[in-house]
């Protein structure tokens, strides 16, 4: 057993450490001390190079091969931000609600196509020149935003805020029939328009002005129902105001997309 002990300190300084140098000076004088000083020497070369172990590897390492830890973070989060950043730019611009929009509200070309197809053979027939055929929709459009919505409009305004009784008086019976006409003729119209780009062979709902002058109608809709309803909620008309001005607002837009439409082709 003592001999044992005793060759215990060779072995356990195959991997030198400055932690264990004191083992070969002590001398073993009792297998207790012995085996106690085995189980010493092992828990001591365990924490030693557990201590040791990570200094004595920094200290190996040239001043060239250290990689400061931070800055390799730091460009690692630049380029993450600066990936996210990019997926966030092409969703943008890559996405359209327009065509969702399309879709859910309107029915099918098809359909359209196959209703109109005998009227539109008709006008085909009527060799009609081309530039009223292709801006004949638009001009008639433009009279009825700006001359009738326009004036219709104005009425509205006035009728909120004029203090002569006369003038409010009038401005109540024009305003609606005004703007009811314009109701009416935007209906018309819209025929008109899809009987246009089926004579020219163009797609007839795939365009923002399309689904725009079908939003305006919907509007115009509700609009009209409105007025119905101001005496049993006065406040209905506060709402009558800002959807009548959003209303035209939207047809301007609508406007600018079919001359952008019919410069197109």
């Amino acid at each position: 057993m003592a001999n044992m002990v005793n060759a215990s300190p060779i072995a356990f300084t195959k991997h030198p450490s400055p932690s264990f140098s004191f083992l070969s000076s002590q001398p073993i004088t009792s297998s207790k001390f012995a085996s106690d000083s085995v189980k010493s020497a092992v828990f001591s070369n365990v924490k030693g190079r557990a201590f040791f172990a990570p200094i004595l590897a920094y200290k190996n390492l040239n001043s060239e091969d250290i990689v400061d830890i931070n800055k390799v973070e730091l460009v690692k989060e630049n380029e993450l931000e600066e990936e996210d950043s990019t997926t966030d730019e092409t969703l943008m611009y890559s996405f359209s609600p327009l065509p969702l929009m399309f879709v859910a509200a309107l029915p099918g070309a098809g359909s359209i196509r196959s209703l109109f197809g005998p009227f539109v053979e008709l006008v085909k027939s009527w060799n009609l020149p081309d530039w009223l055929v292709h801006w004949g929709h638009p001009g008639n459009m433009a009279v009825v935003l700006f001359a009738m919505g326009g004036y219709g409009t104005y009425l509205g305004f006035r009728i909120r805020f004029s203090d002569n009784v006369e003038e409010k008086a009038k401005a109540k019976d024009l305003h609606p029939k005004l703007l009811g006409g314009m109701f009416f003729f935007f209906a018309l119209g819209a025929t008109g328009g899809i009987t246009s780009l089926l004579t020219s062979d163009k797609p007839i709902l795939e365009s923002p002005h399309a689904v725009t002058g079908f939003i305006g109608l919907t509007l115009l809709t509700i609009q009209t129902i409105l007025p119905a309803l101001f005496e049993g909620n006065p406040g209905l008309r506060n709402v009558h105001g800002i959807l009548g001005s959003g209303i035209m607002t939207l047809f301007l837009v609508h406007a600018a997309l079919g001359l952008q439409l019919g410069l197109s082709y």
